[in-house]
């Protein structure tokens, strides 16, 4: 990693004036990272980040005073219940995932292990928070906005309100900002091709040998299975492959396909008092004769063969209409389309503009902050990064960073 004299004159400069004067700044909110599908939390893996790999960007952003938490969330789990996962590790208190969404879905709505201290207690409307989501991280904080702004019943019928303090009152207020990094807003073809194809646990065979180690967990206590003690890799996976809740429209494949994120982008629409960005990202080139997408030489070697099948596979859609050309550039894992923000709902298209660094930011619309030439995965520092990506990525996080700080209150 290299940076010049120049560059870390200025970034010190930063630190000083944010940390010696409130004249500079108008808010200093922590900053909350949230990961994507089959993404881990900072005590899995070994400790190994999932924001930066080596770089470690949280390390990173604290060395100039920023205060940032990791969450851990579960890496298949659905929207819903991601996004109250991540409510209690930072507000404190046993995991409730809503009496109506787990009589629905047949899940447990407290599993026993799911108390959280909380990484900021405080966190309430005179204490906001700032929210950075990579790809399905970018879904489950749009999540976090609507159950925090919303009420929810308990049943139907009665219209009981739920018991917990996430959803039984309105919380507005306590997100600033949203930013969603190569985020799925319009879902992934990818999740359309490979979950009709080969069955769905297929893609965590990889992760066998890990898991056998204990350094990762499907997070999955609230489906009656976490891991048991001294319970052999085999055993444990073939009973996540036999639970029927693999088959429900409560799982990550179904949030994460074109036609699922439509459902979601009904009601997760973009609040007027949220900052919204997007970064999108994109290592395809496009064959001139065919009109389809294939990977460029900066696409990983274990994402090409998905970026194939992304970048030329047409997916037939219930109502009778179909994705386009439009669909076939990506990362890797996300079509770029999909990434810039919520386009098709019910109702519309959230608002959307391309960012201008000398125009205020309007709340309540996205901003989009351009197209960037790396792939899904190294977008957030992992794989085999060249010393001028290294760089880049730093600079990209860190001014990101002093951007949402400088938001007004």
């Amino acid at each position: 990693m290299r940076k010049d004299s120049k560059s870390l004159f200025i970034n010190f400069l930063f630190y000083i004036v944010l940390s010696n004067s409130s004249l500079f700044c108008t808010n200093r909110y922590p900053i909350v990272l949230v990961h994507g599908f089959i993404g881990w939390g900072p005590e899995e893996m070994g400790g190994y980040p999932y924001w930066g790999g080596n770089l470690d960007f949280k390390k990173y952003l604290e060395s100039f005073g920023f205060e940032v938490f990791t969450v851990s969330v579960g890496p298949v789990s659905s929207n819903w219940e991601r996004s109250v996962e991540t409510f209690y590790q930072i507000k404190g208190g046993q995991v409730d995932y809503g009496k109506k969404h787990s009589d629905e879905w047949g899940i447990i709505q407290k599993p026993e292990g799911k108390y959280y201290s909380g990484l900021y207690p405080d966190w309430d409307h005179d204490h906001p928070l700032h929210f950075i989501g990579h790809s399905m991280g970018g879904q489950t904080i749009r999540m976090l906005a609507y159950q925090l702004t919303h009420s929810f019943h308990s049943d139907t019928i009665f219209k009981n309100v739920e018991e917990n303090i996430l959803m039984n009152f309105e919380h507005k207020g306590w997100i600033k900002s949203i930013t969603t990094i190569s985020a799925p807003h319009d879902g992934t073809t990818l999740s359309d091709i490979v979950s009709k194809t080969i069955p769905f646990l297929q893609n965590f065979i990889i992760l066998g040998a890990v898991v056998e180690t204990k350094f990762y967990d499907f997070d999955l206590q609230h489906w009656g299975f976490n891991r048991k003690k001294n319970e052999s890799w085999i055993n444990y996976y073939k009973r996540m492959r036999d639970h029927p809740s693999w088959n429900t429209k409560n799982i990550c494949s179904w949030d994460l396909s074109v036609e699922g994120a439509k459902e979601l982008n009904s009601f997760l629409i973009a609040q007027p008092d949220i900052c919204y960005f997007s970064f999108t990202t994109s290592t395809t080139i496009e064959n001139k004769k065919t009109g389809t997408q294939k990977p460029g030489k900066n696409t990983s070697l274990m994402l090409r063969t998905k970026s194939r099948l992304i970048g030329s596979k047409i997916i037939q859609l219930q109502d009778g209409t179909a994705t386009d050309s439009l669909w076939f550039q990506n990362d890797g894992v996300v079509n770029t389309i999909s990434q810039k923000g919520p386009t098709t709902g019910e109702n519309g298209a959230d608002p959307l503009v391309y960012y201008d660094s000398s125009k205020s930011v309007i709340p309540g619309q996205w901003y989009n902050m351009g197209k960037i030439k790396m792939d899904h995965w190294k977008i957030i520092g992992q794989g085999k990064l060249a010393a001028e990506e290294e760089e880049f990525l730093l600079t990209l996080y860190l001014d990101h960073c002093k951007r949402l700080w400088g938001l007004p209150n």
